[in-house]
């Protein structure tokens, strides 16, 4: 007996029947073919159909896969080797040091060469003189009469090693050391023994104003002095001076 598919209403509806021998019954079964389609695409509302293709693009490890992929082609561009045995990551370690080095001889070579405008002058072109006259006391010097005449060993002693104290004090000088020329004590007084002294500083011819009434003022010579003296640590001293009773005046 021969085998026939029948379908109803014209529209099998993804479905067919068929009739089988031997007892007359028909049987129904579903279309293979719709099944599949209806787990692999979705109709929506309108009619469109997706597909799952997105969800497999957001699977962690397909991110993670390329990521890895990524770090691979970099390892592998970086130990390219680009001459001989030269790899491209030695080749850009050599520049960055190159770098680093040329920045630091750079420094080094300016540090070496580089001149101060205030540390360049002609001391030749000092020629005019400013003085200050001063006085201040000894506490702890035991007044002697040799002290009285300046051609006494006492008084030459005395004198030579103030004089050197306050060569050094004026020569260290930030501000004063360039026109500093010399320091004198000319004489001591009765008890408590005072020392006299002078101050000679050399200047240009041009900016006396200037200079007169701020570098070379009397404030600041007199300041520098009396700082100084402050900081003296051996007040038990033969030579301590005592800076309150500094004084000093612009000499003529």
């Amino acid at each position: 007996m021969e085998l026939k598919n029948m379908t109803e209403n014209g529209n099998n509806n993804g479905a067919s029947s068929e009739v089988q021998a031997g007892n007359g019954e028909r049987q129904t079964h579903n279309n293979p073919a719709a099944s599949e389609g209806d787990r692999l695409m979705k109709t929506g509302r309108n009619g469109s159909t997706s597909a799952p293709s997105a969800a497999l693009d957001r699977n962690p490890s397909i991110e993670l896969a390329t990521k890895t992929s990524k770090w691979s082609n970099v390892e592998r561009e970086m130990n390219e080797v680009m001459f001989w045995k030269v790899k491209l990551w030695m080749v850009i370690i050599f520049i960055l040091l190159l770098i680093v080095a040329v920045i630091i001889t750079s420094l080094a070579i300016c540090a070496a060469t580089h001149k101060d405008v205030d540390d360049t002058f002609d001391r030749t072109l000092f020629v005019v003189p400013r003085s200050f006259n001063g006085s201040f006391q000894m506490p702890n010097v035991v007044f002697k009469d040799e002290l009285l005449s300046d051609s006494s060993d006492e008084s030459k002693a005395l004198a030579t090693d103030l004089q050197q104290k306050l060569d050094v004090l004026y020569r260290s000088s930030p501000s004063l050391g360039r026109y500093f020329s010399q320091a004198r004590v000319y004489g001591f007084r009765n008890p408590p023994v005072m020392a006299d002294f002078q101050l000679t500083f050399l200047t240009p011819s041009d900016g006396q104003e200037e200079l007169n009434n701020f570098t070379l003022s009397r404030e600041l010579v007199y300041n520098v002095l009396r700082q100084f003296l402050y900081v003296q640590t051996e007040e038990t001293g033969p030579n301590y001076i005592n800076p309150a009773s500094v004084k000093m005046v612009v000499g003529h």
